[in-house]
């Protein structure tokens, strides 16, 4: 097999699968593997699910396209039920985490304009990421990302994640050009750090007290990664806006952003559009994806399967003099080392069959389906033990 044709963004393992079942993967010589990333957080329901498979199929024979020019009907009915289980009142549909993120910073950039601030601002965190547009990007943060690509677009302020001494900061130096503030619960390109307690209701009375905008990037911890539909739940909260993407799909390109009438109203027939975004087959599979994690009882198993793996990785890993920290919620969950261990996630492959992350070069990322059982958080503690 040769990549040759192809443009090199991508450092790939030596390994190619040729099917996937649950939580398993096999490669085209028939070896299996535990799958412990989910395509990174994205079969959040398990490979080739009877359901998805049975939905895809169906609809592939019914109708994939027509475009935004006529209503679709799956469309209105996966906005309904994301609007129900959110809090929030409408939905935009696209096809990717980036695109709901351009959409969220084009609706921020409406609510300076309808206030009348000519050069609005956005507060975002450091450590952040929220794709690779150039728009995503400038609102993103580490080096690595955006070498190569200053200067990018957008007026953004970067504060320290957690940090409400930095936030009073640039509200005093700042504030009457701030229109809204935009982050992810558990930044997890950073390694799986979560906000800390208390952070995002804090967030949520600052913006009110403003008229600002408050955001959530819950491309990476939505649809039940953390033992809720949304992170944002479990803090007593609503955002103005909340972006979706990875799990929604389970692996056929979708993203959306939902918003508070309010301000979903700012966007108006011609001021945003896609293609593609909300086709009938996208909104088939997510609202068939729904449908399996209420009717497995998913959201429960990951909060009880991701309580159990985190238990057990601090009693195996605590006092292991490589391991710095081990944290996460549900079934996001990392662990940081003291040093680089870059070949981690292929000696994971080779020698335990069990596929992880590893990001910001130390921190073991996993992102497991949330069918995950016991038996199998235990083959993963035991892969990692012996890892390291």
């Amino acid at each position: 097999m040769t990549a040759a044709c192809l443009m090199t963004t991508y450092q790939p393992l030596a390994l190619s699968f040729a099917r996937g079942l649950g939580t398993r993967l096999w490669d085209q010589q028939g070896r299996e593997y535990l799958d412990a990333v989910a395509g990174v957080a994205v079969t959040n329901v398990g490979h080739s699910h009877p359901r998805l498979v049975t939905a895809i199929s169906e609809q592939a024979g019914l109708l994939l396209h027509t475009s935004n020019l006529y209503g679709i009907d799956w469309q209105q009915r996966l906005a309904q039920r994301l609007a129900r289980l959110s809090g929030l009142d409408q939905a935009f549909f696209n096809n990717s985490g980036a695109e709901a993120n351009e959409t969220a910073l084009k609706l921020a950039r409406l609510h300076g304009w309808k206030k009348g601030i000519e050069q609005p601002l956005v507060v975002v965190m450091e450590n952040a990421f929220h794709g690779r547009t150039l728009g995503t990007m400038a609102a993103s943060d580490g080096p690595s990302v955006r070498l190569g690509f200053q200067r990018l677009p957008g007026d953004f302020i970067k504060v320290g994640f957690g940090d409400l001494t930095a936030l009073d900061t640039v509200t005093r130096e700042f504030g009457a050009r701030i229109v809204a503030v935009l982050l992810e619960p558990i930044q997890g390109e950073s390694g799986v750090q979560p906000a800390p307690p208390g952070y995002l209701k804090a967030l949520r009375a600052h913006c009110s007290q403003r008229g600002w905008l408050l955001m959530l990037d819950e491309i990476q911890t939505g649809i039940g990664r953390t033992g809720t539909w949304f992170a944002f739940q479990q803090e007593g909260i609503v955002p103005d806006v909340m972006t979706l993407a990875k799990g929604l799909g389970n692996g056929i390109p979708i993203g959306a952003c939902l918003a508070r009438t309010s301000v979903a109203k700012l966007f108006t027939p011609g001021s945003h559009g896609s293609t593609f975004g909300g086709n009938p087959l996208a909104c088939r599979v997510g609202y068939t994806v729904l449908d399996i994690i209420e009717e497995q009882g998913l959201l429960e198993n990951a909060a009880r399967q991701g309580e159990r793996l985190l238990a057990r990785l601090r009693v195996e890993l605590s006092e292991h003099p490589q391991v710095l920290a081990i944290r996460g919620r549900g079934l996001m969950i990392g662990i940081e080392l003291a040093t680089p261990q870059r070949d981690l996630a292929e000696r994971a492959a080779r020698e335990q069959g069990v596929l992880l992350n590893v990001t910001r070069g130390k921190v073991i990322r996993l992102l497991p389906p949330l069918t995950l059982d016991s038996k199998e958080v235990e083959m993963i503690v035991r892969a990692i033990a012996r890892l390291l």
